[in-house]
This record gives structure tokens, C-alpha cells and sequence, in this order.
């Protein structure tokens, strides 16, 4: 019986060190690729993405899109906006130029409008995330969108979804007190059809109208 216990406590012991040993390999893959360049990442060749493909396994992710649970399993790599798009088919918020400099991707998580290009979807565990999706009560449209569309405060239309996210949360954070400020706080949300100045008549009719967001 000692001899049982004895090879028992081994191959636990084995096993044990063989998970903590596979952990450190991971970490140590996962700290590279995050500190590698990502110029230097699209450039290497076929066998670091057999690396990366080797270790890497889908993660338990729980969190709340537009009022609706979702219990999903994703890539440890996965965008917020990925996921929205790709997994939850939420193609609303867009993708521009997938490096944090547009806005286009512009989300509400609990109450908080983030770039959901730059954000990892599990960092966002348990969350509250509000897509345009979610700004509308069945037929009735959002303030912002109504206004939006009274000002013409869009022309192709590609930007709107993250210019409105952006202008509630511009309002709600209480910087939204003169035109000025508008543009200021709504700068990282680039518009290239040029319909800045509509944009701003539309953030402030919402803003003056004290209309409930």
C-alpha cells in the first residue's frame, strides 16, 4: 500500500510540475507578444504563429451586450471589438483603423465609453457593454440618434455609431458645456466626410434639451 501511495504522490507530483511548467511557458509566450512590436509580429514567419497557435486556448468569458448574458469562450487574443463583431455579430461599432485612433469603435463599458479596438474582450469579464445596438427602445431611436439625424450630423455614415457613443458619454461626463469643450472631448473620434460642425449642433441640441441619456 506505501508503495501505491508512494507512485500515486509521484505522478501527482509529476503532473503538477508538468501544469506549472506549461503555465510558465504561456506567460512567457503571452509577456513576448505583448512586448513585441506589432510591425515586428506581421512580419515574422509561419513558424512563431505555430508557436503562438501551439500554446494559446480559448478562456471562460461571461459579460452583458446590450442587456442580453453571454457565456462564451474565446482566444486569450480577441478584441472587444472582435467579438462584437465577429462572435455577437454586433456590426454596428465599426472598425477604422483598428489602432485607437479613430474612434470608430467607440463602446460604453459599465458606463464608461472605451476604444474597443485596444481593449482585450477578457479584460471585460462580467461587464456591461452598450453598443449603438443598445441605445434604441424597439422603434423609438435614442436622443442622440434622433438628433444625429435632425442635424445631419453624418454623411457616409461609417464613423456615426462610434460619433454617438462618444457624444453621450461626452455629456455624461459633464463635458459638454460649451461648443468649445464639445470638440475638444469629442477629438478622438475622427470624422472624414468633414461634419464636425453638425456633429456639434447635435451633442449640444441633446445637451441644452435636457434630454434623459
Amino acid at each position: 500500500m506505501a508503495a501505491k501511495r508512494t507512485i500515486k504522490n509521484k505522478a501527482v507530483e509529476e503532473e503538477s510540475g508538468s501544469s506549472r511548467r506549461d503555465f510558465i511557458k504561456k506567460s512567457g509566450l503571452f509577456t513576448a507578444l505583448a512586448l513585441t512590436p506589432p510591425s515586428l509580429v506581421m512580419a515574422s514567419d509561419n513558424k512563431w504563429d505555430e508557436k503562438i497557435a501551439e500554446y494559446l486556448e480559448t478562456v471562460p468569458l461571461s459579460l452583458e451586450v446590450n442587456g442580453v448574458k453571454h457565456n462564451l469562450n474565446i482566444e486569450p487574443r480577441t478584441t472587444l471589438l472582435d467579438l462584437l463583431r465577429e462572435q455577437l455579430l454586433l456590426t454596428g461599432t465599426k472598425k477604422g483603423c483598428d489602432h485607437g485612433q479613430c474612434g470608430a469603435c467607440t463602446v460604453h463599458v459599465n458606463g464608461t465609453r472605451i476604444l474597443s479596438c485596444l481593449s482585450l474582450a477578457s479584460m471585460q469579464q462580467n461587464a456591461q457593454i452598450t453598443t449603438i445596438e443598445g441605445l434604441s427602445k424597439g422603434k423609438k431611436l435614442h436622443p442622440m440618434q434622433e438628433a444625429f439625424i435632425k442635424n445631419d450630423g453624418f454623411q457616409c455614415g461609417y464613423c456615426t455609431p462610434g460619433q454617438i457613443m462618444s457624444g453621450i458619454a461626452c455629456i455624461k461626463e459633464g463635458h459638454a458645456n460649451s461648443r468649445d469643450e464639445i470638440r475638444e472631448y469629442m477629438s478622438g473620434n475622427i470624422c472624414r466626410c468633414g461634419a464636425y460642425h453638425n456633429i456639434v449642433d447635435a451633442i449640444t441640441e441633446v445637451k441644452e434639451g435636457g434630454m434623459p441619456l
